[in-house]
């Protein structure tokens, strides 16, 4: 039985992390997007969502290659790098709530936030 909880968490550990790290990326490329659509020259809100969603594109690509690198097993940098994408992505959220036609970006940046939290519980 041992052996097959512990073959069982393994599986779910490895695709929790596939799942994170596959909503990371649709979070970076959503971001990405959202920045190509605004305005560079943009004040106040325009450019704090700009800014946001650079940080969030930012952030979610190191997620997903850290989370790619198979030899890395480091559970404490792992753990620190999904709270912190998981942070960014609420945050990146809330910005895009603001703006008129974001809504799936939000939505997007919140799975991310949601896989992070899934692939969180499988390291405690």
């Amino acid at each position: 039985m041992t052996a097959m909880t512990t073959q069982q968490e393994l599986v779910r550990f490895l695709e929790d992390r596939f799942a994170c790290a596959q909503a990371c990326t649709a979070c970076a490329r959503a971001c990405v997007l959202c920045v190509s659509r605004t305005d560079p020259d943009a004040t106040d809100h325009e450019a704090l969502v700009r800014q946001k969603a650079l940080w969030c594109a930012e952030v979610c690509d190191a997620t997903c290659r850290m989370l790619a690198e198979q030899n890395l097993q480091d559970e404490s940098a792992l753990r620190l790098q999904a709270k912190w994408c998981l942070l960014v992505c609420l945050e990146c959220a809330q910005v895009f709530d603001g703006r008129p036609g974001a809504e799936a970006d939000a939505e997007t940046c919140r799975d991310c936030a949601r896989a992070c939290t899934e692939f969180l519980a499988t390291l405690n």
